[in-house]
């Protein structure tokens, strides 16, 4: 039976179309899918689109729409972004579902409730709509909210219920600390530990049905609405079927995805809630920063705002998905322009990748391959070497730049089974089994702790590493024999299928068609991968 792996998004208001900032969120939690599901894991992963809430019904009044058409709408643009961009989602929840989403919300609040952990006050307080929640006053930046500066703080009194989240502050501290929660990167993992230093605050979870009539009716009164958090964060177990006693078969959740704004919500309401109702917590929340556009934050005045269905009608869906990655460091904000992603689409995807693809192929209709040739393994004192803790890529290829420089390579050569009329005319990682080994090594290491950035760097040093292999051994030259050229476009056919492998979850649609191709017993030209813009 396989080991189970449930990973989701947050999910986004459905207030408005999408922006390259959940594009990047959605693929970031695609990639780790698709991952998972390439070693072996029974994969459930979960989006959708948050429907309830002030904002939603504001911006459906403003458009002059019935709620429900309004927020049918701008799910459908989430839907087809999921489409466009290939996301392998497993299931789309909207939480004005009345047959999948509500039930599992009201069984929920009636839990808290019989908890002792419902209770209800009339609150004065200043709200920001934008976040959709009551901020302090030391939250404040010159009176605005630092997520939302160009909205107004609103000053709000109204009897609503409210959640004890107070109550678990200590329990979940210690959790986090001990990483029975863990929250990665580091940073975000300190950065909300000093938050809740002074310990977590009760949470408005109800709104007045005079100020805000859409949403789930509260039990047992009619007069009050839930709030965003009891409704929406609530779809992580309703989207995998709770109350109905299938959710076990994926629950706790494995890995939450969510932007730096949506940490405290994931990592102190929503396990309050869980700790409230006694249903283990998520295993892991993994955070991703802001985008800016061309080093600006993304503004409507300043005309910068990146939407994503737009890119995908100039540029194939694997170009953006590998952009976003590329471009974005682990728990970093990331900057994103469309002069760099042209660019990544001409000179890495279609000049690297696909240039290596196409010539292999036509060399290989040509003369044929051999991939029965001898195995070649990096020394043991290289293998050990990556047994290092923290050990990154360019450590291990200096060492390795060094030893060749001090000519400590005759040991080397016997052992990697270098033929002398082959020449030492390259340094080891440019030989496609060698590299091959350091490649599997360091995307296990950076996939496993979220550093797809890092990932994408080792790939396309293994693409150069065949690249350089292939122009250094010149298989189209005459003098070379049948022999050595398909001893060279073996080793190149092998290391272009791990290559395909490896990249599929970034770029799945371009590596399935590779994959296909030199699966075969003979392999043709192939056609453009990257046609470049």
């Amino acid at each position: 039976m396989k080991d189970k792996f449930y990973v989701t998004t947050t999910i986004p208001y459905a207030n408005a179309p999408p922006h390259i900032g959940f594009a990047l969120e959605i693929v970031q939690a695609d990639v780790l899918a698709r991952w998972k599901s390439l070693k072996g894991f029974d994969v459930f992963f979960l989006t959708g689109t948050d429907e309830h809430g002030t904002k939603n019904y504001q911006m459906a009044k403003k458009a002059g729409l019935k709620p429900q058409k309004f927020v049918d709408k701008n799910s459908n643009y989430f839907k087809e972004l999921t489409k466009k961009l290939n996301i392998s989602n497993n299931y789309f929840i909207k939480t004005t579902d009345k047959k999948v989403h509500w039930p599992g919300v009201v069984k929920v609040w009636n839990e808290l409730e019989k908890k002792g952990d419902i209770y209800k006050k009339k609150y004065t307080g200043k709200y920001c709509s934008g976040c959709e929640r009551f901020i302090t006053e030391k939250e404040l930046e010159d009176g605005k909210c630092s997520n939302h500066p160009n909205l107004k703080i609103q000053q709000i009194s109204e009897e609503n219920y409210f959640f004890k989240l107070s109550k678990y502050s200590s329990k979940l501290k210690k959790l986090i600390e001990t990483d029975k929660l863990k929250i990665r990167p580091l940073k975000w993992k300190n950065d909300f530990l000093g938050l809740i230093k002074d310990g977590l605050t009760d949470v408005s979870f109800s709104r007045d049905k005079n100020h805000l009539p859409w949403g789930i009716p509260v039990p047992e009164d009619e007069n009050q609405v839930m709030y965003v958090w009891p409704d929406a964060l609530t779809n992580y177990l309703t989207g995998i079927g709770f109350p109905d006693k299938k959710y076990k078969k994926y629950w706790p959740a494995d890995v939450h995805v969510v932007g730096k704004d949506m940490l405290r919500f994931h990592t102190g309401i929503w396990p309050g809630m869980l700790l409230s109702i006694g249903l283990p917590l998520p295993k892991e929340v993994i955070v991703h920063g802001f985008l800016t556009v061309g080093g600006r934050k993304m503004s409507k005045s300043l005309g910068n705002v990146v939407a994503p269905l737009d890119l995908v009608k100039k540029y194939p869906a694997d170009s953006i998905r590998y952009s976003l990655m590329r471009a974005t460091p682990f728990g970093d904000d990331g900057d994103f322009s469309e002069e760099a992603l042209k660019d990544r689409h001409n000179n890495e995807l279609a000049n690297k990748l696909g240039n290596l693809v196409r010539r292999v192929s036509v060399l290989a209709e040509k003369y044929g391959f051999d991939e029965k040739t001898r195995e070649q393994h990096l020394p043991e004192r290289f293998r050990k070497a990556l047994e290092k803790d923290n050990l990154e890529y360019e450590e291990i290829k200096r060492d390795i730049t060094l030893r060749e420089k001090k000519g400590d390579l005759e040991d080397v050569i016997r052992l990697v089974k270098i033929k002398k009329e082959e020449g030492l005319d390259a340094h080891l990682l440019s030989y496609p089994q060698l590299m091959s080994e350091v490649t599997q090594f360091f995307v296990n290491k950076y996939m496993e702790t979220f550093q797809f950035d890092k990932a994408l760097n080792i790939i396309f040093a293994y693409i150069d590493c065949c690249n350089e292999f292939i122009q250094l051994r010149r298989p189209w030259e005459g003098s070379k024999s049948i022999d050595y050229k398909k001893w060279v476009l073996g080793e190149s056919v092998k290391a272009i299928r791990e290559i395909a492998e490896l990249l599929w979850p970034f770029i799945p649609e371009a590596s399935e068609k590779i994959k296909k191709q030199f699966s075969a017993k003979k392999i043709k030209k192939s056609e453009i991968l990257f046609k470049k813009k």
